[in-house]
């Protein structure tokens, strides 16, 4: 992860600049991930989002549920740096940690979310992440990502990458933040959303489902226990 560290360290200051281009379904993406979590707003409980970055999504958890404790963990000093500047004044609920979560983490969450990180993981990697994930939950637990995905098929994966590009322009992104981005995205390593899903049932998780997918931008979860209820309608 030490080239995902400098890329994201290098563009900490700029990344936030063009995320509803460079995420043309930016609205309904973060907002299924964020329906997904099976609280009612004024509960009290724990969430660790990984590769947390700039802090956009703990954001959106923090306003909807004030009374959550949030968990930050990135690899880059330098995002969340940025993301305590989004968080003036709230810090009292949020824990900042720097370090790999590819190298495991401590602590039990009864949410563990993610935001387009996971997929900078080799899929060895993303396997056993989703094991130390299932294991940090207690029963009823949830985990939700929300991420980038590989085409299932050379030709599918084509079209999502035309696609995204075209939307992205469409939406009037600067060739800079694309380049940028572009860049970033050297060191992504994405799998595919049937293999992800395989995975997250071989970790333990059940009722493992995708809820959103618009081409490349995937969101889908599972819980921990059987016969688990509290599943969003």
């Amino acid at each position: 992860m030490a080239a995902v560290k400098t890329v994201f360290d290098e563009g900490a200051q700029t990344y936030d600049r063009a995320r509803r281009q460079l995420i043309p379904c930016f609205d309904d993406f973060y907002t299924t991930a964020l329906a997904l979590i099976p609280h009612q707003p004024q509960a009290t409980f724990r969430v660790l989002d990984l590769g947390a970055g700039t802090g956009m999504l703990s954001l959106l958890i923090a306003k909807k549920f004030p009374q959550a404790k949030i968990t930050l963990l990135d690899i880059s000093q330098e995002m969340l740096g940025k993301a305590r500047e989004r968080f003036a004044g709230m810090e009292e609920r949020l824990e900042f940690v720097a370090g790999d979560y590819a190298n495991g983490f401590a602590g039990q969450f009864e949410v563990v979310i993610s935001a387009l990180s996971i997929h900078h993981l080799p899929d060895t990697d993303k396997i056993t992440l989703f094991k130390n994930i299932h294991d940090a939950l207690p029963d009823g637990g949830i985990f939700i990502n929300a991420d980038q995905i590989l085409g299932p098929t050379p030709d599918i994966e084509q079209v999502y990458q035309e696609t995204w590009l075209r939307q992205a322009r469409d939406l009037g992104v600067s060739e800079a933040d694309l380049n940028a981005a572009l860049e970033r995205m050297q060191a992504d390593k994405m799998a595919p959303l049937s293999s992800q899903l395989e995975w997250l049932q071989q970790a333990g998780f059940s009722s493992v489902h995708c809820w959103y997918q618009n081409h490349r931008f995937a969101v889908f979860s599972g819980q921990k226990g059987k016969g688990c209820t509290n599943l969003p309608t």
